[in-house]
């Protein structure tokens, strides 16, 4: 079993865990209180820990957050808050590796030590048990620091354009005008559901996007950022259909 190092993460020899770690700080400036939101019958927060209870993947399935509503909410639909998130980590310029890892390091110290964390959004309601599964497969297979969901482009991005200061138009890549689409290698980007990490990488903070990383890919319907009140409509939408066609595919 590999030794971890690193502030809260010093040599362990002792049984390791996995645990899911969810970020739901109580801020959210958008869609006020999103996390604990009426989402399609259930709290927001409660698609993300009941897919992660489903999965079987987790010895714990903890949620970091600076606030009460969210930690109560959290309980009820079966997750732990052993914690609670310091205010320097809740602003709105804090981005997700350092919530992470002072979760990794808050659990090194004070419970089982961490072997893999896998960071689940708690706006995720289109995330599957058997996505997450394939991700801890994929982990553990490469030998990566981290495992996450991405999804294709729609259209090739080598052809997409930009609207001048003139308000014209003018393309990102010209010398593609005349390529075909199918020629065109295919593009992928961060479907903003779930990311599996090593302890070491998260303690480490490595980037997430780079050589060390392999994507579990993802249908694009089962991918919709949830940022603006427009994305809620379009996502309960969404979420509605796939419901009535039998659930997440």
């Amino acid at each position: 079993m590999r030794p971890e190092s690193g502030p809260g993460c010093g040599s362990v020899l002792m049984q390791q865990s996995r645990v899911a770690i969810i970020p739901a700080r109580g801020g959210s400036k958008r869609i006020p209180r999103k996390n604990v939101k009426d989402f399609c019958g259930k709290p927001m927060i409660a698609w993300s820990i009941e897919a992660a209870k489903t999965s079987g993947c987790f010895d714990q399935i903890i949620v970091s957050t600076d606030d009460d509503e969210i930690s109560r909410v959290a309980r009820e639909w079966g997750a732990m808050v052993p914690f609670t998130r310091p205010a320097k980590l809740s602003d709105d310029f804090t981005g997700t590796l350092p919530v992470i890892r002072h979760a990794v390091e808050w659990l090194n110290r004070n419970e089982t030590p961490v072997e893999y964390a896998c960071c689940l959004y708690a706006t995720a309601p289109f995330v599957s048990a058997e996505d997450l599964k394939r991700g801890l497969q994929l982990i553990k297979g490469s030998g990566s620091s981290y495992a996450f969901s991405v999804t294709s482009y729609a259209f090739p991005i080598q052809r997409a354009i930009r609207i001048t200061k003139n308000g014209r138009v003018a393309m990102f890549n010209p010398e593609h005008f005349r390529t075909r689409s199918q020629d065109l290698e295919e593009a992928w980007h961060d479907a903003g559901q779930f990311y599996w990490g090593t302890a070491r990488a998260w303690c480490e903070e490595r980037a997430i996007f780079g050589e060390d990383s392999v994507p579990v890919k993802l249908p694009r319907h089962r991918v919709q950022d949830i940022d603006t009140p427009e994305d809620w409509v379009r996502a309960e939408w969404l979420f509605r259909a796939m419901q009535a066609e039998g659930g997440l595919q």
